[in-house]
Formats: C-alpha cells, structure tokens, sequence
C-alpha cells in the first residue's frame, strides 16, 4: 500500500458523522447532494469549476508508474498512433512491465490504473467524498496519466462518471449518443460518428459529472495530465439475475423433497419434457423466491463480494480495545434484518445490530461504541480484525 498526504475535501469534513445531504457543497457547484440528485443524478450532465480547489493527485506520477507495473494492480497502457483516418490504438492490460511504459515525451499515450481506491490511502479518502451516492452503487476510483494528445478516443459508459483534473489540463467533448455505433476492428469500443454538443476545458480542481450513455472524449493538453475517475457499478438485469439465483440455490434450505412420478405411464415420445417435472421445478424456484428476505441476503452477499483481484493481507493490526476502521478493500451494507460484509451475510438484531449498521455507515466505530457491544459481536469484530477485514486504530 502506498502512503500518500490525504487530500482536504472542499468542505468541512468529520469523520463517525453523517453527510448533510442538504449542505450545499462546492464539490457539486453549490448544489446539495439532495439537490444534485434531484436534478442531475441519471439525468443530465454538470460542469463544476473549482469543485476541490488546491486538489492534488492522490500519488505522484512516479509513484502511479511504480504501482501499474505491481503484482494484482488492474492497469491498462492505451496508446494511439497516426493521425485522421489512419488512426491506430494499441491496448496493453497488466500485468506491465516497466519497460512497456513509453518516454513521457512520446504523445498520445495513456496509462489507467483502476481501484486505486484499494491501493491508495488518499484515493480512499477521495472516494469517500462521494457517498451521498449509496455505497451499493459506488465502484471505485481510477486514475488516468496522459501525454499530450493522449486520450482513450470517444467512447460513453453504461454508468455514471465523476472526473475530477488533479493535474494538468484535460480537453473534454460531450454529447449525446442517440444511436451508437462502433469503430470496426478497433482495440477498444470508440464511437464511429461522434458528434460533440459542447466542449470545456478543466484544469485542476475542476469536475465534470456525465449520466450514463453520454458520449465523451478527453484529450490532454500539454502533457502530465492526471484524471481521477469516480465509477459506478450497474448490474445488467440478467447478470444480477443469473448471481443470485445461483447464490439462492446453493444456500441451505429446509424442503429438500426430491422429485418422484410413481404415476408417470410409459411413454411413446421419451424425448418429451415431462409436465409432471417441468411443475416440480416451477414451484421449486416459486418457492424459495418467496421465502422471507431470500432475495435481499443474495443481492446483499453479492453486492459485498469483493473483485477477484481483491485480497486482503491479515491479519489487521491491533486488538478490540480501541477504535476500529474497516479496511480500504472491505464492502459492508446493512439491511433491516442483515449486515452484509465481503460476501457474508449475518442476522443482526437489537443494538448490535444498531452498532454493525453504524459500522457500515462510518466505516468506523469509536471506542465507546465498541465497549457497549455483547461478547459475541465483539469475537466477530476480532475475527474481521483478524482476516483483515478491519483494522485497530491508533488514538
């Protein structure tokens, strides 16, 4: 993990306290986040200038460069060549060595580096900025190093998008993408026939929020650009579909009736499905959709199952005596009868469970709120504390 300066947010932030969702922020240009998602969220897009005024990048360029080139770190090398029509875009995935990396003089190269959120404590801390978003929703954050001219073409996103300049200067065309069609034979999906409806320039401290399907192509200018990309996740109905029947049919259940036809006659098309079979299966799927809070411990246990570049190198430091903290990489949520962590699900009741939910909300839990927890939650605090999960704070 790399240690970096944690970046001030423009605006007055307590850590173990909730967002005001109605504070106007300069973050949204002096919108609420209630307001920004009245009006803009899945809607529309907003320029912000000076969003995070006097913003740094979470690491320095050498340091980005150093962690591409690192065991388990998702980076892409994106690199164009020749010019109108004779364009050319070379795509590299890591693992990278340092050798691939081009001479920052060269132009028209880009190096993206995705979850640096888990890598980074500063990007961490960047990301929280953004969770009046639900955390369900929020994915992570990505940064993009350019040369001069160096972009990744005009392409638009299935989600939503905060990009946030943090260094340099960084182009941005968007527009509409009415219907889409893509470059033939290309090395990543550009848009054919992109037809730019506005144009800006952001310098660091400015951001630009794009709905999902905006069309939009960022070029840097000048060179030494760094972008910083908040993503979001957006599960297609049939992978979400295709996940949790899967998890619901590989938890334990109760009816565990086998099929059986003692009056099944002999048959003259042994080909044919038998209706008999195909009821049994209908009313077995019907079954266990409607059992209480099925649906919702599989979208819980799914939407908290960490990447499968994800690991955690426990155990944790510290003991259950003081604060808490969860780790960079853990995903917790809470429901009205769960707590969700890293693809688990626990019942939670009383205050306990109050406390989990406070755990998940905050990301951490302070000393007196540890101290009022029964025994058996405080042994599976230790246990995350162990996994690496969570993490003892020092005072």
């Amino acid at each position: 993990m790399i240690a970096q300066a944690v970046p001030r947010p423009p605006w007055r932030w307590v850590e173990n306290q909730a967002m005001d969702v109605n504070l106007k922020l300069p973050l949204l240009g002096g919108l609420s986040p209630a307001a920004f998602m009245r009006g803009h969220w899945q809607k529309k897009p907003l320029l912000v200038r000076q969003a995070w005024p006097d913003v740094q990048p979470p690491l320095p360029r050498a340091a980005l460069f150093a962690l591409a080139c690192s065991e388990g770190v998702e980076a892409r090398l994106v690199a164009r060549e020749g010019s109108g029509k004779a364009i050319r875009w070379r795509v590299r995935q890591s693992p990278l060595p340092r050798s691939a990396l081009p001479p920052m003089s060269r132009a028209g190269w880009t190096l993206l580096v995705q979850g640096l959120d888990l890598h980074v404590p500063a990007a961490h801390a960047m990301l929280q900025a953004f969770r009046f978003v639900p955390d369900a929703r929020l994915d992570d954050l990505m940064v993009s190093w350019a040369s001069a001219g160096g972009g990744v073409g005009p392409h638009l996103d299935s989600y939503d998008v905060f990009l946030l300049q943090v260094q340099g200067k960084r182009r941005w065309r968007i527009g509409r993408a009415k219907d889409p069609e893509w470059v033939p034979g290309a090395a990543l999906k550009l848009l054919q026939n992109f037809e730019p409806e506005e144009e800006w320039l952001l310098e660091p401290g400015d951001m630009l929020y794009l709905p999902p399907r905006w069309a939009h192509d960022g070029v840097a200018v000048g060179g030494d650009c760094m972008t910083c990309s908040v993503g979001f996740r957006a599960p297609s109905a049939d992978e979400l579909a295709h996940d949790l029947l899967q998890r619901l049919g590989e938890e334990e259940i109760f009816n565990k009736a086998m099929y059986c036809d003692p009056r099944q006659p002999a048959t003259t098309t042994p080909g044919a499905l038998p209706p008999a079979l195909l009821a049994f299966a209908q009313e077995a799927v019907a079954r266990r959709l409607a059992e209480p809070h099925a649906v919702a411990r599989a979208l819980g246990e799914s939407l908290t199952e960490p990447k499968s570049n994800v690991w955690f190198n426990g155990p944790g430091r510290g003991r259950l005596g003081g604060p808490v903290r969860l780790s960079a990489r853990t995903r917790m949520l809470h429901d009205a009868q769960h707590i969700y962590i890293n693809g688990e699900a626990f019942e939670a009741a009383g205050r306990d469970a109050d406390t989990m939910r406070r755990l998940a909300d905050d990301r951490v839990l302070g000393r007196a709120d540890i101290a009022r927890l029964s025994p058996g939650a405080r042994d599976l605090l230790d246990e995350w504390i162990a996994s690496g999960w969570a993490t003892g704070v020092d005072e």
